[in-house]
């Protein structure tokens, strides 16, 4: 019962205040963002288990230039470039050092879902994916890149609209260590 009373609060807000972000309505309903993310019209987003990360970050490394988001607290850190290429080592997919811009080490166990999600945020519509911990909350969300008129990049598009028709098999994740 709850969890249709959570939904139906959900669907609500979203009406009421259509340009509230995910995380803003989490936050107002106390709930996770996975919960909204549950919540929103079957034709805004894609689930994806959590294991196919991996694969998904090392195809979106050959995208070009993306923005890769992380809120915390309510700060939002930025980083407008292509996202590195990875691998595996000491239990992290490793993000390539060899590049400027976004470096890391993430620890892809602690994931839970992917969401694909096509979707208005603040107004115009977005393309981006988001990563969630085991405990419904987000860890980081990569948004296709945009023009210098503020256009989604039309190739990104299609490469993610593929993501969603893929059938991702473990034969195609590559696992390197060292």
């Amino acid at each position: 019962m709850q969890e249709n009373t959570t939904r139906d609060a959900i669907h609500q807000l979203m009406t009421d205040k259509p340009r509230l972000r995910s995380i803003e309505i989490a936050l107002e309903l106390n709930c996770t963002e996975l919960q909204v993310i549950h919540a929103l019209p079957e034709q805004e987003v894609n689930l994806l288990p959590a294991e196919q990360a991996q694969r998904l970050l090392s195809d979106i490394a050959d995208w070009g230039k993306v923005t890769c988001i992380i809120e915390v607290s309510g700060f939002v850190f930025e980083v407008k470039a292509p996202l590195p290429k990875g691998k595996n080592a000491y239990g992290y997919y490793n993000l390539s050092h060899e590049s400027d811009g976004l470096q890391g080490h993430l620890k892809l166990d602690n994931l839970s879902a992917i969401a694909l999600l096509t979707r208005k945020v603040r107004g115009k519509l977005s393309y981006y994916v988001q990563f969630f911990d085991h405990g419904g909350n987000s860890v980081f969300k990569i948004y296709l890149g945009r023009n210098q008129d503020g256009d989604v990049n039309p190739e990104q598009i299609v490469r993610f609209n593929a993501l969603s028709t893929q059938t991702i098999s473990d034969e195609k994740i590559a696992i390197v260590t060292s």
